[in-house]
């Protein structure tokens, strides 16, 4: 128990101005944010927390309840082989272009003399010290229509080729918890290179109506946004071909900033030794936790295609009943979509 644990919570007036900077240096993630709780509001579903999907094998799952944490895995290790190289590219094309590149940095120049290149220097020193050293775990945007049956496309894509299940989790709009973890928590964008081209230029021009504003920010602070906004850019720029998956991304950096109740072990992934990073769900780690407890997030599970679903059944009602989950046999749900396993 670590309850002396606590972080200092964010006031309304900090979390408007985070929300600010949002929609100035990072307009497509802010447009994805709303959009979905948007979407949220139109269907009537839940309390203002948008709902995500965990597709991962039945093992898996089973360890995350049990232990009321979720794993972060090292972006190396990752399913698509260029995770984050993909996104640096499009980048650096972007801001190597004089008339692109020239222009973000004039325009901050204008606000505050310095910052722009100050903010791409500090990221490229954490690039080349730390491109190595992002850890992620994925979810997906979950739909009401998807409840009894998951998605098809994402059965066949994670999980291995053993039982799959899908664990579906209300997340808030804003997390204390997340904010105690030093979680970055944003929408994955699949963006041709024009597009991305596009958003940088919308950025410019953001930068310039609001050049008021960020002359009042301290100086540390606005170079920190811009530093955050190359880092999410390299980390949730994603191919275009995998559009379908609408993942969203939890990232630790642990080289950017670190958190006192973050969990670390090395762990075997499919005979490949490796450090993992723990999410604990669990209030009992920390006060701050409280929004991100398991049993106050968790909102059903979903069992794939398998040859012995109501076995599946029994053992997660169990297993889900002794993490507190009160109605669990009214929360786990088998899949009938009708495909062979």
């Amino acid at each position: 128990m670590t309850d002396d644990v606590t972080t200092p919570r964010l006031t309304e007036e900090q979390l408007r101005l985070l929300f600010q900077l949002e929609s100035i240096f990072m307009p497509q993630a802010r447009r994805q944010r709303e959009d979905a709780y948007n979407r949220l509001k139109e269907t009537r579903i839940g309390d203002g927390q948008l709902r995500f999907v965990h597709y991962t094998s039945a093992e898996a799952a089973i360890k995350i309840i049990r232990s009321k944490r979720l794993w972060m895995r090292n972006t190396t290790c990752m399913a698509d082989y260029r995770e984050v190289l993909h996104g640096y590219d499009i980048l650096y094309k972007v801001f190597s272009d004089r008339s692109k590149g020239g222009a973000f940095v004039s325009a901050l120049d204008e606000c505050v003399s310095g910052v722009g290149q100050e903010a791409f220097n500090l990221f490229d020193t954490w690039w080349n010290q730390s491109k190595f050293d992002i850890y992620v775990t994925s979810i997906s945007e979950h739909d009401k229509r998807e409840d009894d049956y998951g998605r098809l496309s994402m059965w066949r894509a994670f999980g291995g080729s053993g039982v799959r299940v899908a664990l579906v989790i209300k997340v808030p709009k804003v997390s204390q918890g997340a904010l105690a973890l030093g979680l970055m928590f944003s929408p994955v964008a699949y963006l041709r290179e024009e597009e991305v081209h596009a958003v940088i230029q919308e950025v410019v021009q953001n930068i310039g109506a609001n050049c008021n504003f960020l002359r009042s920010l301290n100086r540390d602070v606005l170079i920190g946004t811009v530093l955050n906004m190359l880092v999410a850019g390299v980390t949730c720029l994603k191919h275009e071909g995998f559009r379908e998956e609408r993942e969203w991304r939890a990232l630790y950096i642990p080289k950017l900033q670190t958190s006192p109740i973050m969990e670390s072990t090395t762990e075997v992934v499919a005979g490949v030794p490796q450090l993992v990073y723990k999410v604990p769900l669990d209030a009992s780690v920390s006060p701050d936790l409280a929004d991100l407890d398991f049993s106050r997030i968790f909102d059903r599970l979903i069992i794939g295609p398998s040859s012995y679903p109501w076995v599946l059944y029994d053992s997660f009602t169990r297993e889900l009943a002794q993490a507190g989950i009160q109605a669990a046999r009214d929360q786990v749900w088998n899949s009938n979509i009708p495909i062979r396993t």
